[in-house]
């Protein structure tokens, strides 16, 4: 066969083939109507033109086939097309295996492809099956599919299914879904007679729906005001200087975030499980010392970010309590944020439920020291800054200077920078020690101290594990350690958004239409290097 014919036959061929193959592709799930298409006109195309190529050609292809020549070529063709045909049978019989069994690897440097341990401790201590309901219009994206099939593969007591809710309006009714947040994919979790609803479709936004049907109680987290702490509420709250993404992260935890003006309150409400006095720079009055003391008293649990040179007297209250705050500021001019010894990192972490599951560092800035007084063995130093750090405590003569190194009185790092612990029956009183041991561990207040407020904030809170330090210090502080864990990074990086029909052209651009296009330019070529050595 040769001229034209031979170039038909070819095109003929190609067109049969990826007919065969879109089939055997789509043969694992529902066939879409551009799919049923696509595979229908090829094989079309195909049988027509090779049935004009042999029909074209079909004496002197007679005639080949009774000469040595045709024997050969026919021994070697069907060789050929027998080992295609059982090449393209394991490929069937492995993709229909891989449909019914599964097996993940996750062989990324960062390990991208897997669930955090929170997300994972979660789906362990599952006691009920947590049944997951993917709604999608059309096709469902692809990175929702992969991320919702981690879960399930983690758990055996996750089911999950997709539903078109153009074509399962009954599931929609019977799960009550709103209706009016379908429009770019939702998922319903459901855990015994609790639901939640997802709309962002990431790793963070799943696993803290499943943070909300697992708890069992909510817990009430109050701010203190009044002091010009670092702002909770409002629009200040969302500028580089506030605490929005912390409360934010706070609430995805489902804790109920209020704030606490205690001078007209009087006194620290029942329902507060903590305190949380978040960069203070002017000092309390004297009622309010007493009303922080009284709650601690009962038990209560305290969170204080003080910020070195900050005009508060909390001091006083934090030594009182076991815990000396330093008057100096950390440098570090080896560990630090590009260089700038103010913003040291620290990344030593001693044994704590905190700091337990803790790898990477902590970014601090403009931090003062933090550590535990003589006599208090319930409260320890958790972290750290690095070794070549140091607590400069000259700060007159750094701030005329605008220069600062290791002197004689200064603190040789590594220096604690957060102290955590329990306060022993008596500890707000004015002799701590004089009831001598705890009455019990259940009813004692816990305290956690930092000496930092800047790396809470929205500047620094997705930064590094500070958002992990932040919420697991607030975990043991209400007793709730089973949440202590790293959490999945929240991205920020901005979204392209594909409609299904523009998904659907993108995968026949880059599946079916780009690689037929290349096999068509082969047959092309073949074709005309054959007509050009006159075979």
């Amino acid at each position: 066969m040769s001229g034209w014919p031979a170039l038909l036959g070819g095109l003929g061929l190609v067109a049969i083939a990826f007919g065969l193959l879109t089939a055997l592709l789509a043969a694992f799930q529902p066939i879409p109507l551009a799919d049923l298409n696509w595979i229908t006109a090829n094989l079309l195309i195909g049988v027509l033109l090779l049935g004009v190529s042999v029909a074209s050609s079909f004496d002197s292809l007679r005639e080949r086939m009774r000469s040595g020549e045709g024997r050969r070529a026919g021994k070697y063709g069907t060789s050929a097309v027998l080992s295609a045909a059982l090449g393209i049978l394991i490929l069937g019989l492995l993709a229909f295996l891989s449909s019914r069994y599964s097996l993940r690897f996750d062989w990324s440097e960062q390990r991208v492809n897997t669930l955090t341990s929170q997300s994972l401790e979660l789906l362990g201590g599952l006691e009920e099956e947590l049944r997951v309901t993917a709604f999608f219009t059309g096709s469902e994206p692809i990175a929702a599919r992969d991320l919702l099939e981690r879960y399930a593969h983690a758990s055996p007591r996750v089911r999950l299914e997709f539903a078109d809710p153009n074509q399962r309006p009954d599931l929609v009714a019977a799960l009550a879904v709103d209706t009016e947040s379908l429009g770019e994919g939702l998922v319903h979790l459901a855990l015994g007679p609790q639901s939640v609803e997802v709309t962002e479709l990431h790793e963070s936004a799943i696993t803290n729906a499943l943070v909300k049907l697992s708890r069992e109680e909510e817990r009430t987290l109050y701010f203190l005001e009044g002091h010009n702490e670092r702002p909770v509420v409002g629009e200040r709250a969302d500028q580089a200087k506030g605490l929005g993404r912390a409360v934010e992260a706070l609430r995805n935890e489902t804790y109920r975030v209020e704030s606490l003006l205690l001078a007209a309150a009087g006194d620290v409400p029942d329902d507060a499980d903590l305190v949380i006095i978040a960069g203070p720079t002017r000092p309390l009055p004297v009622q309010e010392h007493t009303a922080l003391a009284r709650y601690l008293e009962r038990g209560g649990a305290l969170l204080v970010l003080l910020d070195p040179r900050a005009k508060s007297d909390l001091g006083v209250d934090l030594r009182r309590w076991g815990v000396v705050v330093g008057e100096d500021v950390i440098f570090d001019a080896k560990l630090a944020l590009f260089g700038q010894a103010t913003s040291p990192f620290a990344g030593k972490y001693a044994a704590h439920p905190i700091t337990g599951e803790m790898r990477d560092v902590v970014l601090f800035h403009l931090a003062r020291s933090v550590d535990v007084a003589e006599g208090f063995s319930d409260l320890q130093p958790v972290v750290f800054t690095g070794e070549d750090s140091w607590a400069e405590k000259d700060l007159a003569g750094w701030a005329r200077s605008g220069q600062a190194g290791f002197d004689e009185g200064d603190l040789l790092g590594p220096v604690p920078v957060m102290v955590a612990g329990r306060l022993r029956s008596g500890a707000a009183d004015e002799d701590p020690l004089a009831d001598g041991e705890a009455d019990g561990e259940q009813d004692a207040a816990r305290l956690v101290v930092v000496g930092d407020s800047d790396f809470a904030t929205n500047e620094f809170i997705a930064d590094y594990q500070n958002r992990d330090l932040f919420v697991n210090a607030v975990n043991w502080l209400v007793d709730d350690s089973e949440h202590i864990s790293l959490r999945p990074p929240i991205s920020r990086a901005s979204r392209f958004r594909l409609s299904a029909e523009q998904f659907m052209r993108i995968q026949y651009l880059s599946l079916f239409v780009l690689p037929e296009t290349i096999a068509v330019l082969g047959v092309f070529a073949w074709w005309s290097r054959r007509k050009g050595q006159g075979r």
